[in-house]
């Protein structure tokens, strides 16, 4: 029997600003304004394996207008900023059987999410490094660099390996070490700024990217988290070899 394919597909791949930024006239928002596969939504994802569909976050406000609650197997959250779990507030309102939301535990969550849930159940809260299993995938929480609690997944199959890492400025130490040891096949990470002088404090520039990258010797690198000014870069000057910047609506077969 043919073993399932692994499929992301990238619903956003901007941050909260998105492209175009409201007001900017750069190249990169004037560009993105006038063909649309140039905008950027905030940043989320698809995960498709067999028939289990797993929502990476939940930054679109048309979540009820793409999906049906008979199709969303379960939503894995990143952390509680608003862009990231915006799409949650009006979906939670609706009809059907109770949709798993995993995540980290975050005891103030966003705004008035856990007070009123609807059909939401945020009862499925994950630790740090301990693996779990949705729908035959093997999942592994990633603690990440960011503002507030915040996890990265790295997903197996048996097969290969994906890590999903948004929203960082880095990698903590104990992270770096698990994904050295044991290298995904390709990894999806948060690549906000073009090359910087120094670290930006919340998401990565190119440079740290890079850098990690080189210390986990993976093979194919994929940017996510994309801001206007990166966008407005990388017009005028090429990623090194092995990396691609995501584009909304764009949608990989991993296996």
């Amino acid at each position: 029997m043919p073993v399932p394919a692994l499929t992301l597909t990238f619903l956003g791949t901007g941050g909260a600003q998105q492209v175009p930024a409201f007001g900017c006239r750069c190249p990169a928002c004037e560009r993105a304004r006038n063909d649309p596969a140039y905008r950027r939504r905030p940043c989320s994802a698809m995960l498709q394996h067999g028939n289990a569909l797993t929502l990476l976050d939940a930054g679109l406000h048309d979540l009820t207008e793409r999906f049906t609650p008979e199709n969303i197997s379960q939503f894995l959250l990143t952390h509680y900023h608003m862009d990231h779990v915006q799409g949650l507030f009006p979906l939670r309102w609706g009809y059907g059987d109770a949709i798993p939301v995993y995540g980290p535990p975050d005891a103030q969550g966003c705004d008035d999410l856990y007070k009123h849930p609807g059909i939401l159940d945020f009862n499925h809260h994950v630790a740090p490094f301990e693996t779990f299993t949705l729908q035959d995938i093997r999942v592994t929480p990633l603690p990440l660099n960011h503002s507030r609690l915040t996890f990265g997944y790295l997903f197996d199959t048996g097969r290969m390996r994906l890590a999903y890492l948004t929203d960082t400025a880095g990698l903590p130490d104990a992270t770096l070490h698990l994904l050295r040891q044991t290298p995904p096949d390709v990894i999806v990470i948060d690549c906000s700024h073009p090359p910087a002088e120094c670290m930006p404090s919340n998401h990565n520039d190119l440079g740290a990217v890079i850098a990690l990258c080189r210390q986990i010797t993976v093979g194919q690198t994929i940017l996510t988290h994309i801001g206007h000014r990166f966008d407005a870069w990388m017009m005028e000057n090429p990623l090194p070899h092995g990396m691609h910047a995501a584009r909304d609506g764009e949608r990989l077969e991993l296996e």
